[in-house]
């Protein structure tokens, strides 16, 4: 159980379908438990080679908080949401969820986001995490949670 005795579920949203499937389910479980709800995105630079561009102007954190917000916006409506903590990390998505579920009670992930080949049951992303999570990982299938 998380620290202070209330439960917390954390939830990661990449924009996919998947991903607000995953929020929407995790969004009414942490309603029927009390518990707290921790939405986490990640972003990273994109991966070059050779010489290393500028990326000091391009606002991909930004960009990233901008897609939480709205996902989230889409999924539970507007504002306030006075248990729903929002967090955009740097990182590679798998990484970032498993430092977030430290101390949670629940980790909840889409079946396939952003970065997963199309017809792939389950994605890159979701794999690492139900095999390294520090807490228990719940998979939602597409569609399940609408």
């Amino acid at each position: 159980m998380a620290s202070g005795g209330r439960q917390v579920i954390v939830v990661g949203v990449d924009g996919s379908a998947a991903s607000e499937d995953a929020l929407r389910w995790a969004a009414r479980q942490a309603g029927l438990t009390g518990a707290g709800l921790r939405v986490v995105t990640a972003w990273r630079l994109p991966v070059m080679y050779g010489y290393p561009p500028d990326y000091s102007g391009a606002g991909y954190q930004d960009r990233a908080r901008a897609a939480l917000d709205a996902a989230i916006g889409r999924v539970l409506g507007p504002a306030p949401r006075p248990s729903v903590d929002a967090r955009v990390e740097e990182g590679h998505p798998a990484q970032v969820l498993l430092a977030a579920a430290r101390g949670a009670d629940l980790l909840v992930v889409g079946s396939r986001g952003h970065g997963a080949f199309t017809g792939m049951l389950l994605g890159s992303t979701a794999r690492h995490c139900v095999d390294h999570a520090p807490c228990p990982v719940l998979v939602v299938p597409p569609g399940t949670a609408s």
